[in-house]
């Protein structure tokens, strides 16, 4: 099943599969992920993946899959808040895989948490492994959302939990007025002021806006097969935290 969401890609004019635009996208600006996710949240982004993280706590997961993991940001700070016994993280990135095994390696966590490439429509992981699957600013850069929803369901354990953090539109007509603005002109003006590529925060505004709506997402977390679907806003609705349950 694809979705308008599933062609929005980086680069519109190149032919190749948004998958490895998105990996090629993520390897250019790696270096400078973290600082700028830092600088243009205002690091708010931190708060966010804590109160996404606590979702999760009162389930004590023991294994967790984290899905577009990036630099680990949130698998490091799954390990401080949960406490589980193993983190696997993936991602079609190898350089912010990269980046993420040089922090863990820093934490001394190399036996805690482990990172390799990978994305969520193959998960190279047996059925019903995971206590928790999270992914962070993740799911709108899936090739094909739906296949990734119901691969992920499929790596959960029974009664397992899906955590899903990501951006949303704002709701609020001059709050989605201030956020376009700052997501069209702003975020770009600083990339290009700190050399990283302007075209990826330009991708993230587009991706954002294309996305499905929060209950639109709901509902297609529902129809892969999700049960206890809900989701949380956050910071004026500029970002969502959805949570889901395998029956």
């Amino acid at each position: 099943m694809s979705l308008p969401h599933d062609s929005i890609t980086p680069l519109s004019d190149s032919d190749k599969a948004k998958k490895v635009q998105v990996a090629e996208m993520f390897d250019r600006i790696a270096g400078r992920y973290d600082f700028m996710n830092r600088f243009l949240s205002a690091r708010i982004d931190k708060a966010w993946r804590k109160k996404a993280l606590l979702k999760l706590k009162k389930n004590k997961p023991k294994q967790i899959l984290d899905v577009a993991t990036g630099t680990a940001d949130l698998a490091l700070m799954a390990h401080d808040l949960l406490q589980p016994e193993q983190i696997k993280g993936i991602d079609i990135s190898t350089g912010m895989l990269q980046l993420g095994r040089e922090k863990i390696k820093t934490r001394q966590l190399a036996d805690k948490i482990s990172l390799e490439t990978g994305d969520a429509e193959t998960i190279n992981s047996p059925s019903d492994s995971f206590d928790a699957v999270m992914v962070a600013f993740g799911v709108r850069n899936f090739e094909n959302l739906h296949a990734g929803l119901t691969e992920m369901l499929r790596v959960l354990k029974s009664g397992g939990q899906l955590m899903v953090l990501e951006f949303s539109t704002p709701r609020n007509w001059f709050i989605k007025f201030i956020y376009n603005l700052y997501m069209q002109q702003i975020a770009p003006f600083f990339a290009r002021l700190f050399n990283t590529d302007h075209q990826a925060y330009a991708y993230l505004n587009k991706s954002t806006n294309a996305f499905p709506d929060r209950t639109t997402f709901c509902n297609l977390l529902k129809e892969a097969g999700y049960t206890e679907v809900r989701y949380e806003s956050l910071t004026f609705g500029i970002c969502c935290i959805y949570t889901a349950q395998k029956k």
